[in-house]
């Protein structure tokens, strides 16, 4: 079982980069580990850190005045490479949400299959995102998965999402949790046609 997802307000973290691709989210050479922990460590390490490994003041995340557990990235987002472990270091990080106007189909089945969800939104909203998130950083993102919708200051947009996953999600299920939440219909079905 994974973490329940309803609705969650949160701040949100900006990074309005487009075509940010799975070696920029966790770089290939930290990809030795075969379990989910530790990834977060190392997401976006690249950008995150300099050459001495001291962190870099430009890059949002080691910006004091951004957090929270949504990101919202830049068109085209978890492009490159099909590694499972890009959502990993999301999630592992603390992100619950990623947003973007387009996702990489991999990526995004990656992202779903982790817990993550990563919310396709207008580019017309997005930018409304980068923009009131840059005049505030402490404005807050809901989004409501029940509804299908992101909202911020009285805006707000409705997301498209696979309704089984959407099910998966709120219920915190992963495939096999799924699948054993079916067992009385299953046995229910098999006694009716044994």
């Amino acid at each position: 079982m994974k973490e329940k997802f309803t609705t969650l307000k949160s701040t949100a973290v900006p990074l309005p980069v487009e075509n940010i691709d799975t070696d920029q989210i966790i770089p290939a050479r930290f990809l030795k580990a075969t379990t989910r922990e530790g990834f977060g460590d190392n997401l976006f390490r690249d950008w995150r850190y300099d050459a001495n490994n001291k962190p870099t003041k430009e890059f949002v995340l080691n910006q004091p005045n951004y957090s929270g557990k949504i990101l919202i990235g830049g068109k085209n987002f978890g492009c490159g490479s099909s590694r499972e472990h890009a959502a990993w270091a999301l999630y592992d990080y603390g992100f619950r949400v990623v947003v973007s106007s387009f996702f990489a189909d991999i990526f995004k089945n990656n992202a779903l299959n982790n817990g993550l969800l990563p919310l396709v939104v207008s580019d017309d909203f997005l930018k409304k995102l980068f923009e009131a998130i840059a005049a505030n950083p402490a404005t807050e993102v809901v989004v409501d998965l029940e509804q299908q919708t992101v909202s911020l200051n009285g805006m707000s947009e409705h997301f498209e999402i696979n309704t089984y996953k959407k099910t998966c999600m709120i219920n915190g299920y992963d495939d096999i949790d799924y699948l054993l939440s079916l067992n009385d219909e299953i046995r229910q079905f098999d006694l009716a046609h044994s």
